[in-house]
Formats: structure tokens, sequence, C-alpha cells
């Protein structure tokens, strides 16, 4: 049901739309994608064997070889680590008895690592077979292991991932967790035509939800101006990010919303197919969603002439997502989309004015999604006097690390950071990588600042719309984050450690396609590696600044531009750390003196040269 209506053919070929839905197919069925099936699937897409297997290589959990019955991913992130990871690490290799990123003999089990997979509230966390296990104990492992070894499949003992909101605003000012009564929202549709929807969705200034802030009223109208006889809703459900789970929580708890969210942008742009671009990693909240799906396919919500003001046809598939941070920026998710390595483009064109099969879409966030029902339910008047004048409403942060109460707080726009930490009984905080990997890294200097548009995101969102190139930098710089997430380390954490496992990630998930992106990450992780050592000197430091400059302003996503955010922002805040680990402060150099080391030969060379003379 899911790919019933993209499976057209093209130039008498299948279209490429669902070539990733094949190869999990031969993935999940094979546990590998092999040369036979590579040949056959080219030939069937009338496609190079090099260019398949470009597709396949560039997705984390496609195999080329066997990774076992049993599959298991274990979490990497710095947030794990600091959670025992390497207790867990150790467990699952003792009790399988293999080294990390090998199979067993027998192709029972495998075990690899990945980047955060969603659950930083429950670590130490992994997936079997995409089914999650939370909280592990060493003594947990061997017991998954041993009832798996007993015939249990994963699916059968997995954990259900807890919904951790710790906190919400009084009952007057929730937006996103309170109960919701399904197609309650809809209603609207029937009393209001698209111009009207997109007018109100403006008015409400609510702006995207995914990290790139843009307002989403204005993206509708964009995408409503552009002429076209095929239009398409992209949900961005690939939450990547480390340490932000907040839209895992909210198809969790509230899928109904997204869906209908979906309607109204679908209803306002006239779009006829909407797609949920779900990770991976989130594998397993596909059943739900699909279920659902089908009952608003039943309900006569989804499907042909849904009843409003102006009678539409919408419906929606879930394409699954195979490994890809990168694939969280909008026009890399719809690369991914039709078939294609998930790199992002050079934006000549944005998505509403071209974008998934060449036609005007939409790519919104879950949290944007979910936000619009609840807009319309509480009126946009009401919702304007929430949160502050630049931000209104409410926001939705993932909370991890060093602090008592992990989990989701829906919080009005405008808490100060400092009442934040005190929300969360934080312990002792010292760094906090605020909006994830690639946002900015806050010290104690900064804990009088808000969390609103007008302080913490004011570079983000303030930006003139009217002037394309400006609007056209911001978006390429910051359209990969997923806006939300809060980890927190306190004062016996190492910085450096934290500044590696975030640099380890971005050198991973670089696409490539791009030089400074793919060769300077990995030269400023070299540079991390001198630091660490004890090898580097201050003109390390400068190569630093001047080199994530080039990453910054040259590279074509939000990747390379945001990638060395943490970085910089840890050597003005934190010098203290970097001048201890100086090469001067060190035995380093004094080991080894270039000029001393010559010199004996330079005497040598003296004389054998005055007895020719």
């Amino acid at each position: 049901m899911s790919y019933f209506f993209i499976m057209e053919k093209q130039n008498n070929l299948p279209s490429r739309n669902y070539l990733m839905s094949i190869l999990w197919d031969i993935q999940k069925k094979r546990r590998f994608i092999s040369r036979d099936a590579i040949t056959k699937i080219a030939q069937e897409f009338g496609m190079s064997r090099m260019e398949l297997e470009g597709v396949i290589t560039f997705y984390h959990f496609f195999h080329r070889t066997d990774c076992g019955k049993n599959t298991i991913y274990l979490n990497n992130s710095i947030i794990s680590k600091h959670a025992g990871m390497d207790k867990i690490k150790t467990a699952f290799e003792k009790t399988i008895g293999i080294q990390t990123g090998k199979v067993t003999d027998d192709k029972m089990f495998g075990l690899f690592e990945t980047a955060c997979i969603g659950l930083s509230d429950q670590e130490p966390a992994c997936l079997i077979n995409f089914q999650p296990f939370t909280n592990l104990t060493p003594n947990k492992v061997k017991e998954i292991i041993s009832q798996i070894k007993n015939g249990k499949k994963p699916s059968e003992i997995c954990d259900t991932p807890k919904s951790i909101i710790q906190y919400t605003p009084k009952s007057d000012k929730i937006v996103f967790f309170k109960p919701y009564t399904p197609y309650s929202s809809l209603s609207f549709l029937k009393k209001y035509n698209p111009k009207e929807i997109i007018d109100l969705v403006i008015e409400s200034k609510l702006a995207g939800r995914g990290g790139a802030f843009f307002p989403t009223g204005l993206k509708w109208q964009f995408c409503r101006l552009n002429k076209s006889d095929q239009k398409y809703i992209i949900c961005n459900a690939d939450e990547g990010e480390p340490g932000t789970f907040k839209d895992r929580v909210l198809i969790e708890e509230h899928p109904e919303l997204l869906i209908d969210g979906m309607l109204f942008a679908a209803y306002a742009v006239g779009a006829t197919i909407g797609a949920i671009y779900l990770r991976a990693e989130y594998r397993y909240l596909r059943p739900k969603l699909e279920k659902l799906l089908s009952k608003y396919r039943k309900d006569r919500k989804l499907g042909k002439q849904i009843n409003a003001k102006t009678p539409f046809d919408f419906d929606i598939y879930i394409h699954l997502g195979a490994g890809a941070y990168v694939c969280g920026e909008e026009t890399a998710m719809i690369s991914s989309m039709e078939g294609k390595r998930g790199e992002p483009s050079t934006k000549e064109f944005f998505p509403v004015e071209k974008g998934f099969n060449n036609k005007p879409t939409i790519v919104n966030n879950v949290e944007t999604l979910c936000a619009i029902p609840r807009i319309f339910e509480m009126g946009v008047n009401k919702w304007l006097t929430l949160g502050t004048h630049m931000t209104p409403g409410t926001k939705l942060i993932s909370v991890s690390g060093d602090c008592k109460k992990p989990g989701i707080y829906e919080i009005e726009w405008g808490m100060k950071i400092k009442n934040f930490l005190t929300l969360i009984e934080a312990q002792d905080p010292n760094y906090i990588l605020f909006n994830g990997f690639s946002g900015e890294c806050l010290s104690t200097h900064d804990f009088d600042r808000e969390i609103s548009g007008e302080n913490l995101l004011a570079e983000h969102i303030k930006f003139n719309i009217n002037d394309p190139m400006e609007y056209r930098y911001k978006m390429s710089a910051v359209g990969i984050r997923s806006g939300g997430s809060f980890m927190v380390f306190n004062k016996k954490r190492d910085l450096m450690s934290i500044l590696k496992n975030v640099s380890d990630f971005f050198v991973a998930e670089s696409c490539g396609i791009c030089v400074p992106c793919r060769t300077g990450n990995f030269l400023l992780n070299k540079k991390i590696n001198k630091i660490i050592l004890g090898h580097a000197e201050k003109k390390d430091l400068q190569d630093i600044k001047e080199w994530s400059h080039i990453i910054k302003t040259t590279s074509r996503c939000g990747l390379g531009k945001m990638s060395s955010n943490l970085l910089i922002d840890t050597i003005h805040k934190f010098p203290d750390v970097f001048e201890k680990k100086f090469s001067e402060n060190t035995d380093f150099n004094k080991a080894f003196n270039l000029e001393n080391a010559v010199a004996e030969y330079d005497k040598i060379i003296n004389e054998i040269t005055s007895d020719y003379e």
C-alpha cells in the first residue's frame, strides 16, 4: 500500500522513487545486498552497477556482506558513552564472542556501532534488527542474547521506549502534550479556503521547527503560487541530530497531529501526495503509522474527495531512510526519496519551486506539522499570547546528559537558560550543547540568555525573506539542524573528548560531495587529535579558525556550514582548556629540536666540504 501511487514507469523503466524500498526488502530478507542482486536491480532500473553501488554504499544500514541474522547497532554518541556505552559494548562482545564491526561465524549475530539512535534520555541503548532496547546493563545484555539464542525474536523481547515528558506549561498554555480528538481540527478545512488557511498560518508567525526556522506560512504561500499539475508534502521525520528525540515522542504520543498537519498543508498548497520520510532508527514506529494511515483512509480522511470547503485528493505513504544524517537537509532528503545518493543540491531551485520529482514540494518537520492543528484548535490569537513576540507558542526540548530529569520539555519560548537548568535539575553544568552537534556550545556566561528568536536563535531567523541571496545563504546554513536538543555536561567531563566525538561524527556523516566539508572536517579532526595528545601550539588554533571559516563559507549545505560551530565556540568560551593542552606546557617540543638535531650534521658537511676546497 505504501508505494501504490509512485510505481509509475518512466521510459519503460520502473520509477526510482521506490528503489530504496526494494533495497530494504532485499536487506531485510537476505541481510545484505549481493553482487547478483545489484546486477539485477541495476538492469531493472536502467542504471550502471557503479551508480547503484554508489547509492547503496552511501547509506549506513545497507550492507554488502552478511550483517547477521540479529544485527546489533550500538549508539556511539557522547551521551551514550557517558552513560556507560563502553561497558555495554564489552558485554555484547564477550557474550556473543566477536569484536565490534564483526559477524559471528554462524551468521547469528552482527555487532556494529552507529550514530545517535534517538534514545538519549534512555541510554545506554541499542537497536537489534531495528527494535529498541533501552537502559542497558551488562546483565541485561546477557539476558537479551540468551533469549535470542533460545529462539526469541528481538521484536518479542524489545523495550517500548518511554515517552518521558518531564514538563509542560500550565494547562491553558500547553500546545502539544494534551488530549487530542482525531480529526477534530479538520473541521477548519470546511470553514476556510486554502488561501485563508495560509493567511492564518502566516499570522501565527509559526517558524519551521526543524532548525532553519523559516516562516511556515510563507513557505506554503511560495509553493501555492507555483503552478504545477502535481505537488508534494514531505514530513521530515529524519531526526538525526545527536541528542534529539522530540519527534520520536510526538509520533509515539500524537501521530494524528502529524497526519492532520500534513492534510492542512496539502489543502493549502494544492498537493495530492504526501510522504513521511522516517529515519531507519525509528523503523519500529512504522507499523503504528501504517495502521493509523489505514484508519484515515477507511474513514475517508485520506484518499479521493476529502471533505473541505473545496474538496481535495490527498494520500500519504512512508519512505524509510537508511542511515544518513545529511538526509535531514531537505534537498538531500528529496534526492534520497528519488533513489539517489542523499547529496544536497546547490539550491539553484528551492523545493517549493522544483522539489520531489522536479515538482513544487513542501518539506516540514514533525514538530512544525504537529503545531498546525493545535494553532487552529486554540485560535491564532491565543497562540500569539504564548512565548515571545518573535517566536510565539511553545517549544519542545530534548534533554539529556548530566541532569536528574532527562526527557522532553514543552516550554514557552522566552525561558531563561538558568531557569531551564533548574527545571531539569542539572548537575554542576559547565558545557551545554544547544541544538545538537551543529548548534551552539553554551557556558556559564550564557545562563542569563533566553531561549527565543530574540536571543539564542536570532542569528538564524533574523533575515530578510525578500532578499533571495540572504534567504538562500541562511536556509543552506541551518537547513540540517533539528532545533531542540539540550545536552548537559558537568565540570568533570573532558571537553576535548566531547569535541572529538562531535568531530568524528561529522567526518563520518559528510556526504563527501564538496571538498571543504570532506577534507576540512578531516583536517579539523586531526587538529583535535594533536591537541588531545598535547602536541599542539597556538598556531594550531589559528589554523582551526581559518579552516573553519573556509568550511563554513564554501560548503554547499548545513552539515559543512555548521560542523565547526562547537569547536569555534569552545575556543572562544573555554580558552583555559586549550591553554593546558598547548605544547609549550608539555615536554613535547623540548624532546626534539630540529635546529639542534641538524647542527652536528651541518658541522660534518662543512668539514667535508672544506677538505675539497
